[in-house]
């Protein structure tokens, strides 16, 4: 029987762990030839996340549940990692807590992974219902500007909601880059999609934990992790500059010619000063950025501590070796 492995990041999600589990169950009632295995990622909560996590172990079925505890709050982008290096399912999803992500996805998403060859299905967004205005509008611009100065093309309305065969996820894992951005790294490993639409579904419990500045912030991210326009761009914007000099000392030329009135230039030499000095912070800081992310690939510091978990591939693997330290202390004793 084919294992489901479901990647659950949780942050102050304690009002959401027992009715995920209690809807997953659902769900897998109607999938009889394939079992379930939950791994909770505790992101550092500072509620009590960890402890319904743990009360949902207890009585649960054997194997079903599993979680990790990182040491603080590392970022939802680390607590996906998190997981998805510690999987063994033979098919791996990733979903939220909150059940803004439809688990019933999951049953169309098997069949086209079963069914239709894909190698994996991801689900898409097509409407913003009950979504503040100016927020879809800054998705929409999100999408629109990524798609123009990246090498990645991210579907509007995409989530990091998907069920990945195991290659996938092997490919996901293997880019152990430091400053994540999920979406891009699915678009970036490419591999044969399937892509499940839905409608906006509202949070089941608790409150969203992503703000205006929190979502400008992930944005931004996901620029400089796979755009490198903007050093390009930064040659041009120097060539547009000199040539606007350039005409701007003809047309003060043409004017002295043709006056004889003393000409001070103190205007023009401050909103010169001005424009430039601005264009070059800009571009330091553009750089600044970019330099910054190497800094930080470069000390390679790990994307996770993990403080505690319970993995049921740690404990196979415990008892295997005991049984195989048992076995040969019985082989000595038999020599």
């Amino acid at each position: 029987m084919k294992t489901i492995e479901l990647i659950v990041p949780c942050y102050n999600e304690e009002t959401c762990v027992a009715l995920f589990y209690n809807r997953i169950k659902e769900v897998f009632a109607q999938i009889p030839d394939a079992r379930f295995v939950i791994t909770y990622v505790d992101d550092g909560s500072r509620d009590r996340t960890m402890e319904e996590i743990k009360k949902v172990l207890a009585a649960a079925e054997q194997g079903t549940v599993q979680y990790i505890s990182l040491s603080r709050n590392f970022g939802k982008e680390s607590a996906i990692y998190a997981g998805l290096s510690r999987s063994t399912g033979d098919y791996v999803a990733v979903l939220d807590a909150d059940l803004q992500h439809p688990p019933e996805l999951l049953i169309e998403m098997l069949d086209a992974l079963e069914k239709e060859g894909y190698d994996c299905a991801s689900a898409r967004r097509v409407s913003r219902k009950g979504e503040p205005v100016f927020r879809s509008l800054l998705s929409k611009t999100f999408y629109h500007v990524i798609n123009h100065i990246t090498v990645i093309d991210l579907v509007p309305g995409s989530t990091d909601y998907r069920l990945m065969k195991r290659s996938v996820v092997d490919a996901i894992v293997s880019m152990s880059e430091k400053e994540r951005f999920t979406k891009g790294i699915y678009a970036w490993v490419g591999f044969k999609n399937k892509w499940i639409e839905y409608e906006n579904v509202e949070r089941v419990a608790g409150k969203t934990k992503w703000n205006i500045l929190g979502l400008f912030k992930y944005a931004v991210s996901g620029f400089f992790a796979f755009a490198t326009t903007p050093l390009r761009g930064v040659v041009y914007l120097g060539m547009v500059i000199v040539l606007l000099a350039f005409l701007f000392a003809i047309y003060v030329f043409i004017g002295a010619s043709r006056t004889s009135s003393a000409r001070t230039g103190y205007a023009s030499i401050m909103i010169l000063m001005l424009f430039l000095g601005g264009v070059i912070i800009t571009i330091l800081g553009m750089i600044g950025e970019y330099m910054a992310r190497i800094y930080m690939e470069v000390k390679n510091r790990p994307i996770y501590f993990a403080r505690e978990m319970y993995m049921m591939s740690d404990i196979v693997h415990s008892a295997e070796e005991k049984q195989g330290e048992i076995c040969a202390e019985q082989d000595v004793k038999k020599e």
